[in-house]
């Protein structure tokens, strides 16, 4: 940030006059939002594990699953030994992780979610994907064995330790059985799949490992920072276990031959040879709280990336930077772009917009157990930034935060989301932790808004008790949600008048084989007459037709609906091709292109 030039060379007698009215105009502003927040009805929600109050708009619980035995400990619902972390769906059923294994539940009636089985394998994080008949599950923290046992693998060195990506054959839902465990050098805090459309038969793993070093001892070719330098210093050792994912190859055949094949330098200078010339230290002293840094913003791997295979991009969160990558050669990414963030602390996730044309980051300020949606809060910080993709650069539009402040009892950041496919519209559906699900239209990119909420009070009022969803994604017409302690969630979207039933419909309309979100899919919205009612909604909802025309539209999809319901499909397309053509100004070209489509469906 620049430093105002008038303010820092020209004292007049006015600065002390226009310095109160400044602060009187933030005061009056603060005053305002916080009058507005105590109007919202998730303000001031009741606290408890299993009977805390609640507060929606738009979505509707349907279920709840408390975690099954093995999965919780009864004298502490916050255990972090124990913690759901994220989702992984395909066919009827969803795959929740946990840090002390998985479980999978059939959601065939999502009002009614049914436990298939959990499976006990220790070892942190546990997040999950899914592809075919194979999971995968992250792996970091040094308890976490090759067996899968609960007995921990104690010792600085221990060759019984795992640390990496387990690879599970799922064949039999009821009967998991690991096929394969990837070793790598700082585990797996996360890792994302990449089913490349330049290969058929392999399956691509991008590792983020953001803990410790393991000793070579343990794992040969690991190695750390030299003695006496740090993440500042510039470094040229292809060797280092820092500033590098790994790549890991899967042969869709042999998938117990999983193997590291490349360790990309996405941080490098490829004429320089340096691997660290992004961000390796905080950017100011303090974060813009005030507060100490943490997590601290430095690029030495990557959180999380999110691939896009049908556009051959991924988008990196990279802890002090975000990254715009080339993913057409699937072994060897590229970096094509990278931003970067003051009021981030911790670049965690992306999502792109379903046309690629903009990426949604998140800031896990506070990394997650720590209470940063509190009034004082800056709607800045632990933040979505949304960029727009622009010449192959990212440029910054806008910030969105949860527009009610949480209470100090409740961890609350930004965390992962998914797209819900209305027509014409880019709209996620994204977990807050205790803050809750938060459904959220970023169609114009530089005014993001809330449409629909669901919120749960904190777990406890008296402390806070680690808690709130991870991941809320939406699949084939719900929502699901993963609880740190209360479980597994299941809910719909009710209308609203920023979300029609039309809109709800349409979007239920897209049916996924299966969906892990950081391995995301195109979304395409077949013609239907709910797609089309869809466009019609949202002419009416911006004001763009008059109510004449609205009449005209209404009468002409009615009755062509009528027709094909009759099995009279030459009329039905007469009809809707004689409303297309009317149809001439510009605001209406969405919906004249869907009642095309329909016509020649």
């Amino acid at each position: 940030m620049r430093e105002p030039v008038a303010a820092r060379f020209h004292r007049t007698p006015r600065r002390s006059t226009i310095a109160a009215l400044g602060a009187l105009l933030a005061a009056a502003i603060l005053t305002s939002l916080a009058a507005a927040q105590s109007q919202d009805p998730r303000f001031g929600l009741s606290p408890g594990f299993t009977d805390a109050g609640v507060a929606a708009n738009g979505v509707e619980l349907l279920a709840n699953r408390m975690k099954p035995a093995g999965f919780f400990d009864p004298a502490n619902p916050g255990s972090f030994a124990f913690v759901n972390s994220d989702l992984a769906f395909q066919g009827d059923h969803a795959f929740v992780g946990n840090f002390n294994g998985f479980q999978i539940y059939d959601i065939s009636d999502p009002a009614d979610p049914e436990i298939v089985t959990a499976v006990v394998c220790p070892g942190g994080q546990g997040e999950v994907s899914v592809y075919q008949n194979l999971l995968f599950m992250s792996v970091e923290e040094t308890r976490g064995r090759i067996d899968c046992g609960t007995q921990g693998a104690p010792g600085p060195v221990n060759l019984e330790r795992f640390r990496g990506v387990r690879i599970f054959d799922i064949s039999n839902l009821a009967a998991p059985v690991q096929v394969a465990t990837v070793q790598t050098c700082r585990g797996s805090h996360t890792h994302t799949l990449l089913k490349s459309q330049h290969d058929d038969a392999n399956l691509y793993v991008y590792v983020n490992g953001t803990a410790g070093v393991r000793s070579p001892l343990e794992l040969a070719g690991c190695k750390s920072l030299p003695a006496g330098t740090n993440l500042t210093t510039p470094h040229f050792d292809q060797e280092l276990s820092q500033f590098r994912i790994e790549v890991i190859k899967v042969p869709l055949a042999a998938p117990q031959n999983a193997a590291v094949v490349n360790t990309p330098r996405l941080f490098a200078d490829e004429a320089t040879g340096q691997i660290n010339t992004l961000q390796n230290a905080n950017p100011t002293p303090l974060h813009p709280s005030g507060t100490p840094w943490g997590p601290s913003p430095t690029t030495d791997s990557c959180h999380d990336i999110t691939t896009y295979p049908a556009l051959d991009i991924a988008a990196g969160a990279c802890e002090g930077n975000g990254l715009l990558l080339d993913i057409s050669d699937p072994a060897n990414p590229k970096r094509i772009a990278v931003a970067q963030d003051n009021n981030f602390a911790y670049w965690h996730g992306a999502t792109f917009s379903n046309d690629g044309t903009k990426v949604v980051f998140t800031d896990e300020w506070g990394g997650g157990t720590s209470p940063r949606c509190r009034e004082g809060d800056a709607p800045s910080w632990g933040a979505n930034a949304i960029y727009d993709i622009v010449d192959g650069q990212l440029v910054f539009r806008s910030y969105y935060k949860l527009p009610v402040a949480q209470t100090i009892q409740e961890n609350c950041v930004s965390h992962l989301p998914s797209l819900i496919p209305v027509p014409g519209r880019d709209i996620m559906t994204q977990a807050w932790y205790q803050g809750g699900v938060s459904v959220i239209d970023f169609t114009d990119s530089a005014n993001p808004k809330e449409i629909a909420y669901y919120d749960r009070g904190p777990i406890s009022g008296t402390a806070l008790v680690l808690g709130g969803l991870w991941s809320t994604y939406y699949y084939n017409g719900g929502i699901f949600g993963s609880e740190i302690a209360r479980g597994f969630d299941s809910w719909k979207l009710t209308p609203t008048e920023e979300l029609s039933a039309n809109e709800i419909e349409a979007a239920g309309e897209v049916v996924l084989e299966r969906l892990t979100p950081q391995h995301q899919a195109k979304l395409v919205n077949e013609p239907s007459y709910a797609v089309v009612r869809s466009y019609r909604d949202q002419l009416e909802r911006a004001g763009d037709i008059d109510e004449k025309t609205l009449d005209q539209v209404d009468k002409f999809i009615d009755r062509a609906e009528e027709f094909s319901d009759a099995g009279m499909d030459a009329a039905a397309k007469a009809q809707l091709n004689a409303l297309a053509n009317q149809l001439d100004d510009e605001q209406f070209a969405a919906l004249q292109a869907a009642l095309r489509a329909l016509a020649e469906s």
